[in-house]
């Protein structure tokens, strides 16, 4: 069972070696490892290569310019070749040394198309600073992102298969991981696969990421993302209780 793991890095000098240590560390033999590179023009390259030659994984490196973050990461899955993908950029981690072990012990008997988990985030020093407010659900299903991205993209393991199969749409620059989750699910339906749920943490993210940068511009391609998949009334009662909710806390 090989897992992938795609990096996506663009002069990320001050946050990817976290990143490398944690993938350094699993304890699970099988990994693949792709890093795609933007052409940095800061030390991430230089960390990188340094990590590639001392890694007892299979690392594959890849930099040349892009046309942004998604692009960059239809490049990875492209070049992917385990049974499972999984998307860790710089920064963020994964939750412990046998976090892949977990997750290949659930893929093992099913053979699911997604395995899940929860999030924690953490501070710029790696530290963790609490659980992500949204949390997966028992039954995952891809009705479930009306309410939200309900799990994290670092937390969301596909089979390649699938994952190739679906790619990412470069009309969305900020929320193209939303709709990809969200298409990847309703293809499992299709081909009646199960969803996995691991019951435990899978993924550190950084806070402070290109969502959280982008807020304005993520809102409103989450909204016409939200709205193709399930419709304009939908999305827009869904919203308007999301305001209703944010209200009635304060």
């Amino acid at each position: 069972m090989k897992i992938s793991i795609v990096t996506i890095t663009y002069n990320a000098a001050r946050s990817v070696q976290r990143t490398l240590d944690s993938v350094a560390t699993q304890t699970w033999p099988s990994i693949e490892h792709l890093i795609i590179d933007g052409a940095s023009t800061d030390d991430t390259l230089l960390l990188v290569r340094r990590y590639q030659a001392t890694s007892p994984h299979e690392v594959i490196v890849r930099s040349e310019p892009d046309r942004g973050l998604y692009d960059a990461m239809n490049k990875g899955l492209r070049q992917t070749t385990g049974d499972y993908v999984v998307f860790l950029n710089a920064g963020d981690a994964l939750a412990s040394a046998d976090t892949l072990s977990t997750v290949a012990s659930l893929a093992v008997d099913q053979r699911p198309a997604v395995i899940y988990g929860d999030t924690n985030i953490t501070d710029s020093d790696g530290h963790v600073l609490r659980p992500r407010r949204l949390r997966p659900p028992q039954q995952l299903t891809w009705r479930s992102f009306r309410q939200g991205m309900l799990v994290c993209h670092q937390a969301f393991y596909v089979r390649r298969d699938i994952a190739q199969h679906t790619g990412y749409d470069l009309r969305y620059r900020h929320s193209a991981d939303v709709d990809w989750c969200i298409r990847v699910m309703k293809e499992a339906q299709r081909q009646a696969m199960p969803l996995v749920n691991a019951h435990c943490v899978l993924a550190l993210f950084e806070e402070g990421g290109d969502t959280t940068q982008h807020h304005r511009d993520s809102l409103w391609e989450r909204f016409d993302v939200m709205r193709r998949h399930y419709g304009l009334l939908t999305t827009v009662g869904m919203h308007l209780w999301f305001v209703l909710r944010a209200v009635i806390k304060r």
